[in-house]
């Protein structure tokens, strides 16, 4: 047990390391400013596609590819190149009133170290505008809790959050804008799998690191647009669902 154990500190040490930009394959000084450039685009270009997707120029799967992928790329141009095909990819596309921006908002009061939230038996739903601690532990038994983080303020770097759900439920809801990294274990139960950070993130940039356990219960993770009601969500979801059956059945009569 205790040689299991060390090996597990020791593995989570040299990950903070390298995410941190410490490790051995972090970026060498002089790249530090390729990370920034990338980054600076990555900020433009996933505003950019998160108008276009609220103005239905791209539907949820589409947008949520273009996404991952400016997420985990770390080259400029070809972040830049997923709007090549988007119309008037050269100007600024107007603002969109019902939508706060997707740009991550940054800490700007004190920074909390550590904070713990419990649904057992019941429910927790935290949103609007609050701040994000460095480490955070939700835990769901028999109940369940919603975070919402589109308008959370967060502090840079790694913000690492720890769930357990047992016989319980626990979604949290983030912005486009924010790299994700989630993995964990799940028993007779479901544990979504996301990864939407680049190799070499920016220091200065929030990367949101959710990891832990459920049994018989379920821990996902859902990319919703700042201002987007989950009414707004579903309906464009059935809208969606509407026209792949219309393209399904003119397919078939076209055989």
């Amino acid at each position: 047990m205790l040689h299991r154990r060390a090996l597990r500190n020791a593995f989570r040490r040299y990950t903070a390391r390298v995410t941190n930009g410490d490790g051995p394959n972090s970026p060498k000084p002089t790249d530090r400013a390729l990370v920034r450039r990338a980054q600076e685009t990555r900020e433009r270009v996933i505003a950019r596609l998160s108008d276009h997707f609220a103005h239905d120029a791209l539907d949820v799967e589409e947008f949520e590819r273009r996404v991952t992928v400016a997420q985990t790329s770390d080259s400029p141009a070809d972040i830049e190149a997923l709007l090549s095909d988007l119309p008037d990819a050269g100007a600024t596309p107007a603002p969109t009133t019902s939508m706060v921006p997707t740009v991550v908002q940054p800490l700007v009061s004190q920074e909390r170290d550590l904070d713990t939230a419990y649904a057992i038996f019941g429910g927790i739903d935290r949103r609007g505008t609050w701040n994000v601690p460095r480490r955070m532990r939700i835990v769901a038994i028999f109940g369940g809790a919603n975070l919402d983080l589109r308008e959370a303020r967060f502090p840079p770097g790694v913000i690492d959050i720890e769930v357990t759900a047992v016989m319980g439920g626990i979604n949290i809801v983030v912005p486009p804008g924010l790299a994700v990294q989630m993995h964990g274990s799940a028993i007779m139960g479901g544990f979504a799998d996301v990864n939407r950070s680049p190799a070499y993130p920016d220091p200065d940039a929030p990367l949101l690191r959710i990891h832990g356990l459920t049994m018989m219960g379920g821990v996902n993770i859902e990319m919703r647009l700042p201002g987007e009601s989950e009414h707004v969500a579903r309906r464009r979801h059935r809208r969606e669902l509407r026209e792949e059956r219309r393209e399904q059945r003119r397919l078939e009569r076209q055989r």
